[in-house]
């Protein structure tokens, strides 16, 4: 046979398409650009199709030209007047499945996440083996607060349900959706359908921080980040500050005003362990002093994926601003709306440890990229987090209160060698069970699997 896996145990190199509604920054971009990226590296034709990607906010490797992006109906509405979101998105993503299916020809297997619908458009290449990856479902995330809503998602859900049990292969993200998928697909449960879980994973070489440069040691945090790539608004951050550092899409599920309620509780707990003027023992008096007070002041950043086009991005950024000030500590909080990998690494050179506030998350990629980088995760206990932070060892699994929260900052605020042990461990855990090529390598078997069912089945 010419792909698959062939009599002789001899690996041939498939022809793969990736079809993904929208390439921009997030934890289900992630994982599609790392399962591109590892199955171009074994050899195989890997193109990835979406409605849009913009060169100025993606994910690097989606430009090295190790596999091909290629967008279709990106003039498409994403919404009707702010409504109609979902619609919108079944629209686009069709578009994009009839261009694979028209232009493209054949392929060997097709990966699709996050809309199902496409795959009855896929089946028209009889040849193709359909893979579909649920990050979530996606009935579970809708709003349904009227009998109008309710009535608009009925067939959505009904559609979402069947077409996603008609893959050649379900894959999940984490014990916990697996346990949700099963108790919400009910009827793909009667049929006995039941997913795998691919734990997503994190590329440990670029989480490789090395010591700062002479320059960097001289300057200020602030002048490093400016000389390795621009950074706008990190104002107030110095080479001595230290932060905890929240990494979040700025949508409200996210919950990262635990963050700033947590961090707020903590500095009026521990105002001498902060830093800053008010902490210097002889007040500071002189120039030097208040500036040397300020450079050791522990702030708090609220970084993450931001995009102006999407409406709660940009109220959210202004209702965690408001909340900061409200909170007393406006002056602290230093908000990042997105960043390169270069300015990630940086500002995780500064941090004390991440904070990831998301309740009953999915699997949630920030703790795997704050153990990989030798950090401490403070997370909720609850959904994915409980499967890849280690409590105890490499962070804390916490209640989602603000006093908990508060409560394990200032542990390792107050012992930076339990910070420093949890951050070794933390990566060594990563190594072993979250590095993208365990990852490529389970995604590459399972997809040598289903192109050899489908010679198999030529045969017969």
């Amino acid at each position: 046979m010419q792909n698959g896996v062939g009599s002789s145990g001899a690996k041939a190199n498939l022809k793969i398409a990736i079809v993904h509604p929208d390439l921009g920054i997030g934890g289900a971009e992630r994982l599609i650009v790392d399962a591109a990226v590892e199955l171009a590296s074994r050899g195989h034709s890997v193109k990835v199709f979406t409605a849009h990607h913009d060169p100025r906010r993606c994910f690097e490797e989606t430009l090295d030209g190790s596999f091909g992006v290629h967008v279709y109906g990106d003039w498409l509405p994403r919404h009707i007047f702010y409504r109609f979101h979902a619609l919108c998105a079944y629209l686009r993503c069709l578009y994009v499945a009839w261009a694979v299916v028209l232009l493209w020809g054949s392929f060997d297997v097709v990966i699709a996440d996050q809309v199902s619908a496409v795959i009855p458009v896929l089946r028209w290449m009889r040849q193709a083996r359909i893979l579909f990856y649920c990050h979530f479902p996606d009935m579970l995330l809708a709003k349904r607060e009227s009998w109008l809503r309710r009535a608009y998602r009925a067939p959505i859900d009904w559609i979402e349900e069947r077409t996603t049990g008609s893959a050649d292969l379900l894959l999940v993200n984490s014990s916990f959706t697996a346990a949700v998928f099963n108790q919400t697909f009910r009827h793909l449960r009667k049929k006995g359908v039941k997913p795998t879980v691919l734990y997503p994973a994190v590329d440990l070489k670029q989480f490789d921080i090395p010591p700062p440069s002479p320059k960097e040691q001289e300057g200020t945090l602030e002048e490093s980040i400016m000389v390795a790539d621009t950074l706008e608004g990190i104002g107030g951050l110095h080479k001595k500050s230290r932060i905890f550092l929240s990494i979040n899409r700025f949508e409200r599920k996210k919950n990262v005003g635990l963050a700033i309620r947590a961090y707020a509780i903590m500095r009026s707990q521990l105002p001498n362990a902060m830093g800053g003027a008010s902490a210097s023992s002889d007040g500071a008096s002189s120039s030097t002093g208040v500036r040397e007070a300020q450079d050791s002041t522990v702030k708090l950043v609220i970084a993450g994926g931001f995009d102006v086009r999407l409406r709660e991005n940009v109220e959210l950024l202004e209702e965690l601003k408001a909340l900061a000030q409200e909170s007393g500590v406006g002056e602290d909080v230093v908000f990042v709306p997105s960043f390169t990998q270069t300015q990630k690494n940086l500002l995780l050179t500064a941090s004390i440890c991440v904070l990831y506030t998301p309740e009953d998350e999915h699997f949630g990629i920030v703790p795997l990229e704050a153990m990989a980088a030798r950090r401490p995760v403070i997370a909720c206990n609850s959904g994915g987090p409980t499967e890849s932070v280690d409590h105890q060892t490499t962070g804390f699994l916490c209640p989602p209160t603000p006093d908990a929260f508060a409560a394990a900052m200032a542990d390792l605020l107050q012992h930076p060698q339990l910070a420093e042990k949890m951050g070794h461990a933390a990566r060594a855990h990563v190594e072993r069970s979250f590095s993208r090529e365990v990852f490529g390598s389970k995604l590459e078997h399972m997809v040598l699997q289903l192109a050899n069912e489908r010679g198999k089945k030529k045969a017969v």
